[in-house]
């Protein structure tokens, strides 16, 4: 398995809510390479959230090629990271959330709660 680049490590909180992104898009987000989310729904949540890798890997080729990993390389099911939502922009089905300060976990954590496509409490 590759080995990254780590960042600060963020403290886990109850109250902080986490977005479903599938890999590698996690993993370059967590480098900064990856500044905004595609969506088809606006958000009007500005701040931190965790980052939840589904279970569900994208099929991108050129993705995972700038990640520098293969298929099943990358950590899948669980929270990896926090990033801030510092705003949103686009129309009728194509918005683009964008991101900030990304921060990996210093492990990555196990969520209690059923994951949604979208926004979810984890625990």
């Amino acid at each position: 398995m590759p080995q990254f680049q780590r960042f600060a490590a963020v403290e886990p909180t109850e109250r902080m809510i986490a977005l479903s992104i599938r890999q590698p898009y996690i993993e370059l987000i967590l480098r900064g390479e990856k500044t905004i989310e595609y969506r088809s729904l606006p958000t009007r949540r500005r701040g931190r959230i965790y980052l939840y890798a589904s279970r569900i890997a994208a099929d991108d080729d050129g993705a995972w090629a700038q990640a520098g990993a293969a298929r099943g390389e990358l950590p899948v099911g669980m929270l990896l990271g926090t990033v801030e939502i510092v705003d949103c922009q686009g129309r009728r089905g194509d918005f683009h959330w964008h991101l900030a300060r990304p921060e990996r976990l210093a492990e990555p954590l196990a969520v209690s709660k059923k994951p949604q496509p979208m926004f979810f409490y984890p625990w």
